[in-house]
């Protein structure tokens, strides 16, 4: 699956950064700027059924581990810094785990390698009840989608997903029917779990709930050479919520690596 891409930055260190679930490369693109002002070179990737990458019939984490190893063969980029959100944080970690001495570094942005329950069911309820044929704008959208997330903000991460298409009609860029048949496995656990060696810096935000203290033991069984961050103030979003911060334990992460 060729998987679409915006590149950021000529030259440096090259970093592949993988989006959340609902969200797609453009949610970085602000951030990977910044990033490649010191120096490095960014590839952000849309994930299958996101943004404008392919259709797949699949949401699961080995074949969204086998779209990223088809993707850095594809461009030629040989053991770059993988840095995944959320459920691109699994994608990356599953990776790891599965093509093993073909990145150099791993950084994982909120999330464990543990089993989650569906928690979005909701969300892809209120995608859904938008009728695309009769709204008229953006507006009409959100006004349907806030009976079903209260927070503007979500609702703004959530309706970037809408375009229109070359009819002038309104489309998604998400596959909402794959991904609400797969939501339990968006969640799921990791397969073939093995030690992974390659150094891993964990960020996680002090109000998010998703790595919780109680979640670094199990990290540690996997991740030999890790580093946990914790970044206060920040939710789940974190790169959004506190980018300055999370762009400081990045560089710092990746340079003190590189000089060892």
């Amino acid at each position: 699956m060729k998987l679409y891409f915006r590149e950021i930055g000529e030259t440096g260190p090259v970093l592949v950064i993988l989006h959340g679930i609902f969200g797609s490369s453009d949610n970085w693109l602000t951030i990977s700027k910044t990033i490649a002002a010191q120096g490095y070179r960014i590839f952000a990737v849309d994930q299958r059924n996101h943004g404008q990458s392919p259709r797949g019939d699949d949401q699961d984490y080995p074949s969204m581990a086998a779209d990223l190893r088809e993707f850095l063969v594809e461009h030629n980029l040989e053991k770059p810094v993988l840095v995944g959100h959320s459920m691109g944080g699994k994608t990356v970690m599953q990776y790891a785990m599965t093509y093993p001495g073909t990145f150099a570094k791993l950084v994982v942005v909120d999330i464990a390698p543990k089993f989650y329950p569906v928690h979005h069911a909701e969300l892809v309820r209120g995608l859904k009840s938008i009728d695309l044929a009769t709204i008229k704008s953006r507006g009409d959208a959100d006004a349907a989608l806030s009976a079903y997330e209260p927070s503007l903000t979500v609702r703004q991460f959530l309706l970037k997903n809408l375009y229109r298409s070359e009819d002038g009609h309104f489309a998604w860029r998400l596959n909402l029917p794959v991904i609400e048949r797969e939501l339990h496995g968006v969640g799921g656990e990791l397969t073939n779990p093995q030690i992974v060696p390659e150094p891993t810096l964990f960020i996680r935000g002090s109000e998010s709930p998703y790595i919780l203290d109680e979640d670094i033991p199990g990290i540690r069984q996997i991740f030999s050479t890790v580093q946990i961050e914790t970044i206060q103030g920040a939710g789940h979003w974190i790169q959004a919520e506190k980018p300055a911060e999370f762009v400081t334990i990045l560089v710092s992460f990746l340079t003190a690596q590189t000089q060892e």
